[in-house]
């Protein structure tokens, strides 16, 4: 067995949580990891949509990396160095995250930059485990070396300050792709979890859309409203993704895709990662997480000290949990999806250091194999995990470039 599948036997002890599904209201029992999916797991470029490892080190204030050393085991953070190798992760897309809801205009677009700015100095304080990609034949290249390839997606277009100037310099700076809006409506697109003003785009969010092709960065659907998902797509000339989003038919959360944007991105030939917070896998916690949101907003307006207001939340969160579900809920989203839009179509997005509960059997980035195993468990072959696991990402990116250089050629 490869060097690495034996490390993953690891993961065993790391992810042990006992089931108790019987807070979703059923009980499926555990997932016991398997050399033949260890060694699958080993030889798949495992790419992740959606990691806010970054935002963690701005909450610690740690400007000069001296608390969170993602060498040594992270018990407050879902991910460290010795967990994403446990987990086999090959390619990471970093997020650039500010809340839309504390920054707009040009505070926006400084906070990004220094949220970006955090992930280069993740990549060059620990050079021998990552290096920035720029490109999908870098992801190769990156993973070939046994690194974890780096990239950057800036979730939520208030951080441009309605700038296609401010976006392309994103763009050099490594962001591959863009979540048009977070939790609030933008003067040009609607959020899924906001007042909806434009049914969809505007004319300005139809040229973000274009400059993002032109430039060969992802359009991202995440957080939109339906309707700016479907405007999304039609106008976009290259696949789009949701970096971080699960299947609407299965809970039905706003910030959740829906069946028929699914065949949508099927035609558009894209790619939808599954989010793995309980909140938007099971239809119980999408009632418990919808009315949390609706408290962290009304706390948010009553205290304006930020530490007062996760006081208070943290508070009336232990009074009203979220069911946690598991592995098995996440594998109900993939399949589901590959059930409407197709195999080619799926992948993981799975938003950890960015919520606030996890499944059981995926605490943490070291947890990703079992999803192999559930997959395995439940017939799928060999390619079609691979595509899941990251092929179908991959094929995405080559696509969005392809998209880019057609329509950069004289």
């Amino acid at each position: 067995m490869p060097r690495l599948a034996t490390l993953l036997w690891l993961v065993i002890a790391m992810c042990s949580a006992f089931l108790e599904s019987t807070q979703a209201g059923e009980n499926r029992g555990r997932v016991e990891l398997s050399e033949e999916a260890l060694a699958l797991h080993s030889e798949a470029l495992v790419i992740d949509g959606h990691n806010d490892l970054p935002y963690q080190f701005r909450k610690e204030g740690d400007g000069a990396f001296r608390i969170l050393d993602l060498r040594r085991h992270q018990p407050k953070l879902h991910t460290d160095i010795p967990r994403l190798r446990r987990g086999g992760v090959g390619a990471q897309f970093w997020s650039a995250y500010v809340e839309a809801e504390e920054y707009s205009g040009p505070a926006a677009v400084k906070a990004t930059l220094e949220q970006i700015d955090v992930i280069h100095r993740i990549v060059r304080t620990y050079p021998d485990v990552f290096e920035m990609a720029d490109t999908s034949d870098d992801i190769l290249r990156i993973r070939k070396m046994g690194k974890i390839a780096s990239m950057i997606g800036v979730e939520g277009g208030h951080s441009i300050d309605n700038s296609l100037s401010v976006l392309r310099l994103y763009h050099r700076l490594g962001v591959r792709y863009m979540t048009l809006t977070h939790s609030v409506t933008l003067d040009w697109a609607d959020s899924a979890t906001d007042e909806r003003r434009h049914g969809g785009l505007t004319p300005f969010g139809e040229e973000v859309v274009r400059e993002m092709n032109r430039l060969g960065m992802l359009v991202d659907i995440s957080h939109v409203s339906a309707e700016t998902m479907r405007h999304a797509i039609r106008v976009s000339q290259a696949p789009v993704i949701a970096s971080h989003s699960s299947a609407y038919a299965l809970a039905e959360h706003p910030r959740n895709v829906p069946d028929d944007v699914l065949r949508l991105i099927r035609e558009k030939d894209g790619v939808v990662m599954v989010n793995f917070f309980p909140g938007f896998l099971l239809p119980e916690g999408v009632r418990a997480s919808s009315e949390a949101f609706r408290v962290w907003r009304q706390l948010r307006e009553k205290y304006k000290d930020e530490a007062k207001v996760r006081e208070a939340f943290e508070a009336w969160r232990k009074e009203h949990p979220i069911p946690s579900g598991s592995v098995h809920h996440v594998v109900d989203h993939i399949e589901h999806i590959i059930k409407v839009a197709g195999v080619d179509h799926v992948g993981l997005g799975s938003d950890y250091d960015g919520i606030s509960l996890t499944p059981q059997q995926l605490e943490d980035v070291g947890c990703f194999p079992y999803i192999t195993q559930e997959l395995l468990n439940r017939g799928h072959s060999r390619e079609e995990i691979a595509k899941i696991l990251g092929g179908n990402l991959l094929r995405v990116l080559r696509k969005a470039e392809e998209t880019a250089r057609r329509m950069n050629s004289p």
